[in-house]
């Protein structure tokens, strides 16, 4: 242990050496730290865009914190994230190393790629089939999925949570491979529990401690700040298995004339075109197609969780929203995509679900690739850039920008005098040249479910065994995504017509 702290002390002396030698604009405002390891003690590992809000209400919307020689700059408002992360991309768009998700097998995934060609090559590649036109073509699947989750919240309202993430699983699933989902024993959804369990309890992106110090990676993960190698390592045939049994499954269905519609078979079509002429690696095309599962399954099953949650705290809007699906399109069907521009209400829960909690509370890291100057602030090349997007009162909750922040109000979007005529949030789906590629396949999977729900369902609270209500708490997980603490509320069909149209609708779909 002494060596460890003897080593750190003198790799943090000689950063704080350098950072001190050279002549520069002052660094951003922030709170005072300690000698040598800066802000280290003070920055807690779970929930950290709270204490970053806090400290940026004292210190501004861009604060500056280091511990142990490295700079993180917090950008607390839209503003800001959009004057550095969208104006200047071009240099604010790499990614810090993320050594705990490389050791994981991370390695060919456009999330944790630094900004260069092979990021571009990805994202020309996720761009390519996830326009907006494109998405309208994996409409029947979304709906088709939505009517499932309908049935299996009929059929047990209790299993809410796990209909949810299976919801999210099959979409995604079908999208990036092809699968079709029809049971819990489908191997795809192991493959997919594996490797989401992984990824939500690797840390924070970037900021372990073999993040800052790559050389724990090699040691034991009983040696101290080696925890999270460990588990990387524990973890690796999760990622493995994402990587290597979907590829090798269509591969096969290729190979036998019974290729499918998905991501992963269109680019292996590419590939297989272009031969010694393509750009990417079979590598790349496990990675991506990784990547899309991953990152296209967990923020939508976040995002659905945290709607049913405002649905039982906030009933009112509920009641709005029913009302004008009855109105638009009555009650002897369920909603379908071409009812969207007839269900502004309906949009407006959406976006509202998105501002009130993101599922993404810090993102991932930015990296800034040189020195820069904002507003008279210096922010040194190397240093991590977190967009805040998700604290109290912070990007999607600023009191200068939205009426009563913390109240779930779908109404603000709307124009005035109707509404408040307040905008959409900016950020949860990011900035810049690092923005989702995949957000308009996720707003239409998150619509599908909100609409059907909404139809056919009554989200209520939960009665004890007194006959009392049962408030769920306002309260999140932390990770690379954030979702709802366990809660419970009380599911049921609006009425014996929607309990019948849900019952034909599964049948219609899966039969």
């Amino acid at each position: 242990m002494i060596p460890l702290v003897i080593l750190l002390t003198f790799v943090a002396l000689g950063a704080w050496v350098k950072s001190r030698s050279k002549k520069h604009p002052p660094l951003p405002p922030g709170p005072p730290g300690e000698p040598l390891i800066g802000h280290l003690r003070l920055i807690p590992p779970n929930n950290q865009e709270t204490l970053f809000y806090e400290w940026g209400k004292k210190y501004g919307d861009v604060i500056y914190l280091q511990f142990l020689g490295r700079s993180i700059v917090v950008l607390n408002s839209v503003q800001a994230a959009v004057d550095l992360l969208e104006k200047r991309g071009a240099i604010y768009s790499d990614r810090p190393k993320f050594v705990i998700y490389e050791t994981m097998g991370w390695t060919a995934g456009l999330t944790f790629f630094g900004y260069g060609r092979r990021f571009q090559q990805h994202r020309r590649m996720f761009e390519k089939y996830l326009t907006p036109s494109k998405c309208t073509a994996y409409h029947p699947i979304q709906t088709r999925e939505a009517r499932v989750f309908l049935q299996n919240l009929l059929s047990n309202p209790d299993g809410r949570d796990n209909f949810i993430k299976r919801y999210s699983t099959a979409v995604i699933m079908e999208v990036a491979y092809g699968h079709q989902i029809t049971s819990d024993d489908d191997p795809y959804v192991k493959i997919s529990q594996d490797s989401g369990d992984a990824v939500q309890n690797a840390g924070p992106p970037g900021s372990t401690p073999v993040d800052l110090f790559p050389f724990l990676r090699h040691l034991p993960s009983w040696f101290p700040g080696s925890f999270y190698a460990g588990f990387a390592r524990d973890h690796k045939y999760a990622i493995d298995a994402l990587h290597n049994y979907p590829f090798e499954e269509v591969s096969k269905l290729k190979a036998e004339g019974k290729g499918n519609n998905s991501f992963l078979s269109a680019q292996l079509d590419e590939y297989e075109l272009k031969g010694s002429d393509s750009p990417v690696t079979l590598e790349d095309i496990k990675g991506a197609s990784g990547l899309m599962y991953c990152a296209g399954t967990d923020s939508t099953w976040s995002t659905i969780s945290m709607f049913f949650l405002a649905m039982v705290l906030f009933p009112e809007h509920q009641t709005r929203a029913q009302k004008e699906i009855d109105a638009a399109i009555g009650s002897g069907r369920l909603p379908e995509f071409h009812d969207h521009d007839s269900l502004p209400y309906i949009e407006c829960i959406l976006q509202e679900t998105l501002r009130w909690n993101s599922a993404v509370p810090t993102g991932v890291p930015h990296r800034l690739s040189e020195d820069d100057v904002y507003n008279g602030m210096f922010i040194p090349k190397g240093s991590l850039i977190i967009p805040n997007t998700s604290d109290p009162r912070g990007m999607t909750l600023d009191e200068n920008v939205y009426s009563d922040p913390f109240t779930f109000n779908p109404a603000r979007f709307l124009p005035k005098p109707e509404g408040n005529g307040e905008p959409y949030a900016g950020g949860p789906f990011g900035f810049g040249r690092r923005i989702c590629p995949g957000r308009h396949l996720a707003h239409a999977s998150l619509w599908i479910a909100m609409a059907s729900t909404l139809a056919t369902m009554n989200i209520t609270k939960k009665l004890d065994a007194n006959g009392k209500e049962i408030t769920p708490e306002i309260a999140f997980t932390s990770g690379i995504t954030s979702h709802p603490r366990p809660y419970q509320c009380s599911i049921k069909p609006r009425t014996e017509a929607a309990k019948d149209l849900i019952v034909q609708g599964y049948m219609a779909e899966t039969f």
